[in-house]
């Protein structure tokens, strides 16, 4: 029997509506279905959780980063493998079923809990608890909004875990925003209300991870970072994941195997505790959807330690390595779980029958833009405010893809006055981060920030010039917004800037195909979101000027 999908959690979703027949990402109908049916028993194990909580009983850690990684496999470009989920689902039911015999009162419990079909059972019940199981467009709509920004938070507290930082507030309202989406009592203005808070949760997690990242490997700083190669043969480490990355330096040190990065990994080159590894060499490529021609180039093994994943070309599957939450078929996998070292001696011994990379580039590019840098530089950047040398900010940051249309990002970079400085975080920066912008009386025009997750630092950033020039409203500052998003963690960054009040976000290339007319026109009537238009169109709504 053919399998039926419906996915629209990415913004490449097919016809800005829903991959239905196979995901534009490359994930297949019976992917898509048990990625459902995790999602659903996981929400089920949060209502046990969030009981459990309300009659003061205690949640193991374990239990919280089992939930964490149950959302972040889900996300958009981080598993195919449907044997991985699988056994998720199975440890997800087990879990629960063990939790569900401590709670008291168990009347409250949504089916949810409760279910414990077998293997057999799962794309049955898949079928019937996916996306489309909520008739009520704009109650699902919200319950979507809500999952997704949930699930972006997840991949930025596993992130901080894996650096043993935690936060038992943080994982306790997760899994009650989690369970409440199951909650067929809660009206449209409570899911709303809810949705926000979720920005309020984006917003601690994200300075979780600042905190766990910082302290582990100190403030970013101004850094340029090589793009050409060396002559060694290498190993490319993409995604996010800088434990993942301090662990294989650690073990290629002295072994003749240089290490580049690849995509949102490049502002590890920024950290200080990085730049004693002579063979870390630089970054190779640019953003995640090139790979497929990139890593071919790269002709050594490549470490995928997040998202973002693109289905692998034959000629080099064998060179691509999988590693936490992250799972293709027929790629080797390292494991390793929160607090253990991971053995990353099989892919360094490949690493040395390789040849060295073939050169894409050439030169360097200067990033470490991070808050603790920028507010180190405030008075330069306040003095070029006040005198007219910076007319304006612009936030570029969020995801880069493979749309066409994407390349209004470089064209708008290049049409932007002189004037201005672009702040970014993100993969986004690949679309104008190898242009010739120049600076401001010293200050580059592109800021790089870092990661997606360093969306916080743009948030910090705003928050101290907004004290700085005394202004009561974020909004009053001299900086536009627009951003584009592709995927999960971008949903929680938006959310997070809502709480924070920043309002008139345009957000592109496309608005999320989750968003129900009636969810939608609320986001522009509260709080202005809009889309984008042409790059002319653009220029003159904000800078009353033409190209």
């Amino acid at each position: 029997m053919e399998q039926n999908m419906f996915c629209y959690q990415c913004q490449e979703t097919a016809g800005c509506k829903g991959c239905t027949r196979m995901g534009v990402c490359g994930k297949t109908p019976e992917t898509a279905a048990l990625q459902d049916l995790l999602i659903y028993v996981t929400k089920g194990l949060a209502a046990v959780t969030t009981q459990l909580r309300a009659e003061g009983t205690d949640v193991s850690q374990p239990v919280n980063h089992l939930i964490t990684q149950n959302l972040f496999t889900t996300i958009t470009n981080v598993n195919f493998d449907p044997d991985t989920i699988r056994t998720r689902i199975r440890k997800t039911l087990d879990t629960r079923r063990e939790l569900t015999s401590l709670v008291k009162n168990a009347d409250n419990l949504p089916e949810a809990s409760l279910w414990s079909g077998s293997e057999t059972d799962y794309m049955t019940k898949a079928s019937q608890t996916g996306i489309l199981s909520e008739s009520n467009e704009d109650i699902r709509s919200l319950r979507e909004l809500i999952t997704y920004g949930l699930k972006g938070l997840a991949a930025y507290t596993k992130h901080a875990n894996v650096l043993l930082q935690e936060n038992e507030e943080l994982d306790a309202f997760l899994q009650r925003a989690l369970a409440a989406t199951l909650d067929e009592s809660m009206t449209a203005e409570e899911l709303t209300a809810l949705a926000l808070e979720t920005g309020k949760y984006g917003v601690d997690g994200m300075a979780l991870l600042d905190k766990a990242n910082t302290e582990a490997y100190g403030n970013p700083e101004i850094t340029h970072v090589n793009i050409g190669v060396r002559k060694n043969p290498a190993i490319l480490i993409s995604g996010h994941d800088l434990r993942d990355l301090e662990m294989l330096l650690e073990q290629t040190e002295g072994t003749g195997v240089d290490v580049y990065t690849h995509s949102e990994m490049l502002p590890a080159h920024y950290y200080p505790a990085f730049k004693k590894y002579s063979h870390f060499a630089g970054n190779y490529g640019n953003a995640w959807w090139k790979q497929k021609e990139e890593f071919e180039s790269f002709r050594g093994p490549i470490l995928m330690t997040t998202n973002c994943i693109v289905p692998p070309k034959d000629s080099y599957k064998d060179r691509l390595y999988t590693t936490g939450a992250v799972g293709y078929p027929g790629c080797p996998h390292i494991d390793g779980e929160i607090g253990e070292k991971k053995d990353f001696s099989v892919i360094i011994e490949h690493a040395k029958r390789c040849e060295p990379p073939v050169e894409l580039e050439n030169g360097e590019i200067v990033g470490g833009f991070a808050h603790a840098q920028v507010l180190a530089l405030a008075d330069q950047v306040v003095e070029a405010v006040k005198s007219g040398a910076i007319r304006r900010f612009v936030v570029m940051a969020g995801c880069d893809g493979r749309a066409k249309s994407r390349s209004y990002y470089t064209d708008f970079a290049k049409a932007l006055p002189k004037d201005t400085v672009i702040l970014t975080t993100g993969c986004a920066k690949y679309r104008y981060n190898k242009l010739n912008l120049g600076d401001i009386g010293g200050i580059p025009r592109v800021l790089d920030a870092g990661q997606c997750n360093d969306s916080y630092s743009l948030a910090v950033i705003a928050l101290k010039l907004k004290e700085v020039f005394g202004l009561d409203d974020i909004n009053d500052l001299p900086i536009i917004y627009n951003i584009s998003w592709y995927e999960q963690k971008a949903v929680i960054v938006l959310l997070a800037l809502l709480y924070l009040g920043v309002k008139n976000i345009h957000l592109g290339p496309t608005l999320p195909a989750f968003l129900s007319p009636n969810v939608a026109q609320v986001l522009v009537n509260q709080f202005g979101i809009a889309g984008i238009g042409t790059v002319e169109e653009d220029m003159k709504l904000f800078f009353g000027e033409s190209v």
